[in-house]
C-alpha cells in the first residue's frame, strides 16, 4: 500500500468517529449575571441577583375616600367701604378717611396689623342718564378690606364694630380649620386602611389572598378646609342705613358647625 493511500485511509477513520461521538452533557453552573425564570406566579432572578416579584397580572387596584369632620376656629372677613363725592378727590378723601376709621376700629378689637389687608380699590364715576347726554353728577370709591386670621370666638363683636366704624358692605365670611393638615392626615390614614379591607374583600370573594401594597396614589385635592357663610354675609349686607342699623341689633351668635375634610386614594395590592 502506498504512502499516499495510508494516509487517506487514516483520515477517513478519524473523520468517521469525530461524527460519531456523543457530545458531553453540559454540567457547568450557569453564568453569574445569566436571568433564571420559571413560571409567571414564580420569582425571577435578575443579573443583580435581586428578586422581584412578578405579578403583572395578579395585582388588585381599589379606589378609597374618607372624611373627617373638624369645628373651624378662625375666619376671614371681606369688608368693603364705599363713599360717594361730588368730585373725584373729595371722594377719595372721604373713603380715604373711612377706610382708616375702620381699621383703627379692628386694631382696637385686638385684630392684628399683618392680618389686614387692602385687597381691592376702584373709583368711578356717577352718571346722570336723564335726557339726551348721560351727565357725571359725582363719583363713588369702593376699597376692600381682607381681615384674616380672626377668631371665631368674638367675632360677632368684630362685625358690629365695624359696622360703627364705617364699614357698610360685608361681601364674605370664610370659616378655616387651623388644624387643617392634621386631619387630612388623618383621614389619609383611613383612607389607606379602608383600601385594603375594600382590597381582601374583594380577594375574598374571587378565593384569593391580599399581599402587599405595590401603589398608593393620593388622587383627592389638597386645600384648606373652608366655607362661605353667605347666610350671614347677606345678614350683614350694609347698602342701606335701616338694614345696617337691623344688622347691629339682631346681629345672631357665631355658629361655624363642622367643616368636611376629604382625602382620596387609589392602592394597588397583590393578589395570590
Amino acid at each position: 500500500m502506498s504512502k499516499k493511500i495510508f494516509l487517506t485511509l487514516l483520515l477517513t477513520a478519524a473523520l468517521l468517529t469525530a461524527c460519531g461521538k456523543s457530545p458531553s452533557p453540559d454540567t457547568s453552573q450557569p453564568e453569574e449575571n445569566a436571568v433564571q425564570q420559571t413560571s409567571p406566579d414564580k420569582d425571577v432572578v435578575l443579573d443583580l441577583g435581586e428578586k422581584y416579584s412578578y405579578y403583572t397580572q395578579n395585582t388588585i387596584s381599589v379606589k378609597s375616600q374618607e372624611t373627617v369632620n373638624i369645628v373651624p376656629d378662625i375666619a376671614q372677613i371681606v369688608y368693603a367701604v364705599r363713599t360717594e363725592g361730588k368730585t373725584a378727590s373729595d371722594c377719595q378723601n372721604q373713603n380715604s378717611e373711612a377706610v382708616s376709621s375702620v381699621i383703627a376700629q379692628l386694631k382696637e378689637l385686638g385684630v392684628s396689623e399683618t392680618s389686614i389687608q387692602t385687597s381691592d380699590y376702584h373709583m368711578n364715576p356717577i352718571y346722570n342718564y336723564s335726557g339726551n347726554t348721560a351727565r357725571v353728577t359725582g363719583y363713588e370709591a369702593t376699597t376692600s378690606l381682607t381681615v384674616s386670621d380672626l377668631a371665631i370666638d368674638g367675632l360677632d363683636e368684630i362685625l358690629s364694630k365695624s359696622v360703627d366704624g364705617g364699614i357698610n358692605t360685608i361681601s364674605s365670611i370664610v370659616y378655616m380649620a387651623s388644624n387643617y393638615d392634621e386631619s387630612y392626615q388623618q383621614a389619609l390614614r383611613q383612607a389607606v386602611d379602608a383600601a385594603y379591607q375594600k382590597a381582601q374583600v374583594l380577594a375574598a370573594a374571587s378565593g384569593r389572598n391580599v399581599g402587599k401594597a405595590l401603589n398608593i396614589t393620593e388622587v383627592s385635592g389638597y386645600s384648606e378646609a373652608r366655607y362661605n357663610d353667605t347666610a350671614r354675609s347677606n345678614m350683614y349686607d350694609m347698602s342701606m342705613s335701616l338694614k345696617k342699623e337691623a344688622a347691629v341689633e339682631d346681629a345672631a351668635s357665631i355658629m361655624p358647625g363642622q367643616i368636611k375634610v376629604e382625602a382620596s386614594i387609589i392602592a394597588e395590592y397583590e393578589m395570590y
